[in-house]
């Protein structure tokens, strides 16, 4: 009996690259603003003669983010990031440049860009505050054309995920903040956006609700693979949830890349901290390091990796350690340097 002709390997099938699904090109926002005087003389001086200048927000910000990427968005008050979240989803016109999210431009406001995004921002509600939040999900679920059955689903759904039960039929004015959050982010999630703007989601939530926030984020992200930009001046909510960091400063983007890329790229030094038998003059520190804080016998350093070794050496041989403590210095303080440096080498 004849044996079969081994066929021959398939090559492999070329993976098609995905498109971006949000994508901004040399976006830009210019406010025109009054520029009047303080006083009764300034006043009257601009009724007679108005006068204008340009202030920019946002000048010249390109960027990409693939679906199902969950990408922080970090700068001081003021940098522009939520004018250029608000340009993204469409509530503000660009004045320069272009974006698409999902394949739509934004400020078109069109029922299928409406349909694939949604924006919360923490500073703001959308549940009616005398009415439970459930009467508001259904509200929603009609606006976006869900039937009952389906809108009970996902209801039942996102409630689960987020811990929520007899809370959603209290008026919304009787939640606590983190509940109040919650139900915010049901409301939102509800027709399941596929791009999430998600502007301090956890903006004065103690620790636990933080955390709560940031795990239903990361559990909601793998089930429905939504892509997330988000903003936060927490850091653990960045360092939890976002390996991609976008920074602005002064309205213009100078840093896009890992968030580990970050620490490595900008962050040539280590943190030590020291617990001595007795306090010590702060001059006494000079020869090892940088010298972050002193607080009677507790130190912080920060010396530059290829000295750590020996200086490390140096401080426990030619001081009065009890502990010695060796990591890497807080994020925190690496983005509040690179703000204050306004780029990155």
């Amino acid at each position: 009996m004849l044996g079969t002709v081994p066929s021959a390997p398939r090559p492999p099938v070329p993976q098609t690259p995905l498109e971006p699904i949000v994508v901004a090109r040399g976006l830009g926002k210019t406010y025109r603003v009054a520029d009047k005087q303080p006083g009764l003389g300034g006043t009257l001086r601009h009724f007679l003669r108005r006068r204008h200048r340009d202030v920019p927000a946002v000048t010249d910000v390109s960027f990409t983010i693939q679906p199902g990427e969950i990408v922080g968005f970090l700068g001081p008050n003021g940098a522009g990031k939520t004018t250029t979240l608000k340009m993204l989803t469409g509530l503000i016109h660009p004045t320069a440049g272009s974006a698409t999210v999902a394949g739509y431009t934004p400020h078109r406001r069109q029922r299928g860009f409406l349909t694939a995004i949604t924006l919360v921002m923490g500073q703001k509600q959308q549940l009616i505050w005398d009415l439970p939040p459930l009467d508001s999900l259904r509200v929603n679920a009609a606006v976006y054309g869900l039937d009952d059955a389906e809108a009970r689903r996902r209801i039942d759904e996102l409630a689960e995920m987020l811990e929520l039960g007899e809370e959603l039929t209290r008026p919304v004015r009787k939640l606590s903040l983190g509940q109040r959050m919650k139900a915010e982010l049901m409301a939102a999630l509800l027709h399941r956006p596929a791009v999430l703007f998600l502007d301090e989601p956890s903006l004065g939530l103690d620790v636990n609700a933080q955390a709560r926030v940031r795990q239903f984020l990361v559990d909601y992200n793998r089930r429905t693979g939504a892509t997330v930009l988000l903003t936060s001046h927490y850091m653990a909510d960045i360092t939890a949830l976002c390996p991609r960091v976008l920074l602005i400063h002064g309205g213009r983007l100078f840093y896009d890349g890992r968030l580990a890329g970050l620490s490595e790229q900008l962050a040539p030094w280590r943190q030590v901290r020291l617990e001595l038998a007795q306090p010590l003059p702060a001059e006494t520190f000079l020869p090892y390091g940088e010298l972050e804080s002193l607080d009677g016998a507790a130190v912080r350093l920060l010396i530059p990796r290829q000295r750590l070794t020996e200086a490390v050496a140096r401080l426990l041989n030619e001081l009065p350690v009890l502990d010695l403590e060796v990591s890497d210095p807080p994020i925190e303080e690496l983005i509040g340097r690179l703000f204050r440096q306004g780029v990155v080498a």
